[in-house]
């Protein structure tokens, strides 16, 4: 298979769908003319055209009750949000329109829609461009929430969340755009709704998504050295919650650490353990442990978003603390 990398994958994606169904359209800032702030749409506008490949202005509010109108008139709208920062301009049309309307009308009203965006720290960019909020979408009934941490996943899953009759928020990591690895030729779809087991270890279960799979697997790799097997699940989809991946992992190795780049409080770790010590609480030989960003604003300064932020070093000192 040719590597790519991850920005490259998502084009790959888009530009493949786009050939097959000539009711996808993309709209967001500079996504046209420049190719987008990460270069993911870039040469669109030349294949497409512009009646599919759109600039807009600088109104996120604006752009996501355009995605749900179109939605409504069976378009297939792929709107990029430039920061996930941003996201909470756009829930006004996401939850209170794309996630209701299939319940409202029946399912008599299509909403096949997809925002793209792009969150998480590690760039220096600050307090109002460096947030993870997946959490708070995947609170919603009515939305799909993915988050791909390889450039496999992210092609397979965006050409899955384009193809889904239901609104998908699709969120990239900005740290991961320029992470390679081997992604199939051609078209093909992933399932969304399903983990997977991206390290195979009997001690306990490392459980991450985006880009804390990465640095999950640093821990594993660092921890395996010591002696401990840490197995690595990556959720990639945060709603819906592959149940049955992460506790037959919980079940083998009897120790859970949840790993995410979200703040810690409310933070989709919560959810995953709560899953554990519901159903699988009488197989657990430690506690369950959750690693996430500390309760603060990102920093600007490097030196204080590496403090701020999960590492592999924090996942590793957690492990450490279970009884192994």
């Amino acid at each position: 298979m040719p590597k790519l990398r991850y920005a490259e994958a998502l084009n790959a994606a888009l530009h493949e769908e786009m050939t097959l169904d000539p009711a996808i359209i993309l709209f967001g800032e500079d996504i046209a003319t420049y190719g987008g702030i990460f270069r993911v749409t870039k040469g669109l506008l030349e294949a497409f055209g512009p009646a599919r490949v759109r600039d807009t202005p600088i109104s996120e509010q604006t752009l996501a009750g355009m995605a749900v109108g179109a939605a409504m008139v069976g378009l297939k709208p792929v709107l990029e949000i430039m920061f996930a920062d941003f996201l909470p301009l756009t829930l006004d049309a996401l939850i209170n329109q794309a996630a209701m309307v299939p319940f409202i009308w029946a399912g008599q009203v299509p909403m096949s829609l997809v925002l793209r965006t792009q969150g998480g720290g590690g760039s220096g960019a600050g307090a109002q461009h460096s947030k993870t909020l997946d959490s708070l979408v995947a609170h919603v009934p009515g939305l799909k929430v993915v988050t791909p941490a390889t450039p496999r996943d992210a092609k397979g899953l965006l050409a899955a969340a384009i193809g889904d009759p239901n609104p998908v928020v699709f969120i990239e990591h900005k740290l991961l755009y320029n992470t390679t690895g081997e992604v199939p030729d051609g078209r093909f779809l992933l399932p969304i709704g399903k983990a997977e087991v991206v390290r195979s270890g009997n001690d306990v279960s490392i459980i991450a998504n985006s880009r804390m799979v990465l640095e999950s697997l640093k821990a594993a790799e660092q921890l395996g050295a010591d002696g401990v097997s840490a197995e690595v699940v990556d959720l990639r989809t945060l709603r819906p919650l592959d149940h049955e991946t992460i506790l037959a992992s919980v079940r083998k190795t009897h120790r859970a650490v949840i790993v995410h780049e979200g703040w810690r409080t409310g933070g989709i770790g919560a959810e995953v353990a709560a899953l554990i010590a519901e159903e699988a609480l009488d197989c657990l030989d430690s506690p369950i442990r959750r690693v996430g960003a500390r309760d603060l604003p990102i920093p600007y300064s490097a030196a204080l978003e590496a403090e701020v932020l999960p590492s592999a070093e924090r996942i590793r000192e957690t492990v450490r603390t279970l009884d192994l």
